[in-house]
């Protein structure tokens, strides 16, 4: 007998609040009607009890449309290998995203941190990938449309994805104001952060359906405070490389340059 389905919106499922367990990371599964589609798929641990749940959802598994990666992290995109394989599907991508995943390289998709001890089981298998997807392409399932947002920031190769006033926002914000991790060896950006943020608060979407914790009411406010946030992290040395200045050591610079001694 098949599962009664827990549609958060019309047409979209989450299938976290569906199972009533943790994939991870939210895994959306988009019901166009003639045929499916996910955004983001977990990791191999969670492929089997995923794949399960969506069969006893009664979605024919050869009506996957395709399977969409937000960007490459492990945690969204490990299993996606096994995903494409069983579904005998096709997976979707950023080309700055594909690059990583094609590659399986494991520490820019944050499934080896060797500085902190930290694996992966598994480690991120190679996957190739299909469609690229860039700024302003439409994917249509079934009787949905879904627009390609290019959000880069958080990765070079983040995704979002405007569906009528619902926008799949990844890693770009949560319903806490806290953003997707910034990171040097993760190629992220912060100038390019804020402006992903900056499009997403001034967008006429309703509702943001993040990559992790719940879905949340566009707030400009929430947005504001993570935009300020990012714009004082452009030039504090606490973020490294990934600043665009730090005013202190230009200021040191200077002094030692003029001969001024510091004032004490």
């Amino acid at each position: 007998m098949a599962l009664q389905r827990k549609y958060l919106f019309p047409n979209v499922i989450e299938l976290n609040l569906q199972a009533g367990q943790s994939f991870g990371v939210n895994i959306y599964l988009l019901d166009g009607g003639t045929e499916w589609a996910l955004i983001d798929v977990g990791q191999n641990d969670t492929l089997d009890d995923l794949i399960d749940l969506i069969r006893k959802l009664d979605f024919p598994l050869a009506k996957c449309k395709l399977l969409i990666a937000t960007h490459a992290d492990a945690d969204h995109v490990q299993g996606l290998k096994g995903a494409r394989e069983r579904l005998k599907t096709k997976s979707a991508a950023h080309p700055k995203a594909a690059k990583a995943l094609e590659t399986g390289d494991a520490v820019q998709t944050y499934a080896s941190i060797p500085a902190q001890g930290f694996e992966i089981e598994g480690g991120m298998p190679q996957c190739k990938i299909d469609v690229k997807l860039n700024e302003g392409d439409e994917i249509k399932i079934g009787k949905l449309k879904l627009r390609v947002w290019h959000t880069p920031g958080h990765t070079p190769g983040q995704l979002s994805f405007k569906l009528g006033n619902l926008l799949f926002s990844g890693d770009n914000i949560y319903k806490d104001g806290c953003v997707g991790a910034i990171d040097a060896h993760h190629g992220s950006h912060l100038p390019s952060f804020i402006s992903s943020l900056t499009r997403i608060r001034d967008d006429d979407a309703a509702y943001l359906l993040p990559s992790h914790g719940p879905v949340f009411r566009n707030d400009p406010t929430i947005l504001q405070n993570a935009i300020d946030r990012l714009t004082k992290y452009q030039h504090m040395a606490d973020f490294g490389t990934c600043t665009v200045s730090w005013p202190l050591e230009d200021e040191w610079k200077r002094d030692i340059l003029a001969g001024k001694m510091p004032e004490l």
